[in-house]
């Protein structure tokens, strides 16, 4: 059964920065590409990071040059570095994992950016 759990979420000050975890379980984590999606109040869920298996990375132009998405194989984890962040950051954000058909997704963690 596949399982995301993500952790690291909370309040930070406009500029500053947080890092997300992913913690997988139940298929092969190296073989898959892993996504981190968010969704603002409101607010459709969007694409915000792609890291293959290869290790190749997209990003939302929202976001590009201020966030990093990475991942250890040998921890089964995928991260998303956060930094410079705007009040238009805040959302919950999903770990996500195409293994199933319509995708595998976490419980979320609410990241607030506010003064």
């Amino acid at each position: 059964q596949v399982q995301l759990v993500e952790s690291g979420g909370g309040l930070v000050q406009p500029g500053g920065s947080l890092r997300l975890s992913c913690a997988a379980s139940g298929f092969t984590f190296s073989r898959y590409r892993m996504n981190w999606y968010r969704q603002a109040p409101g607010k459709e869920r969007e694409l915000v990071a792609t890291i293959t298996s290869v290790g190749s990375t997209t990003y939302a132009i929202s976001v590009k040059g201020r966030f990093t998405i990475s991942r250890d194989n040998a921890k089964n984890t995928v991260y998303l570095q956060m930094n410079s962040l705007k009040p238009e950051d805040t959302a919950v954000y999903y770990c996500n994992a195409p293994v199933s058909p319509g995708g595998d997704w976490g419980q979320g963690t609410q990241v607030i950016v506010s003064s």
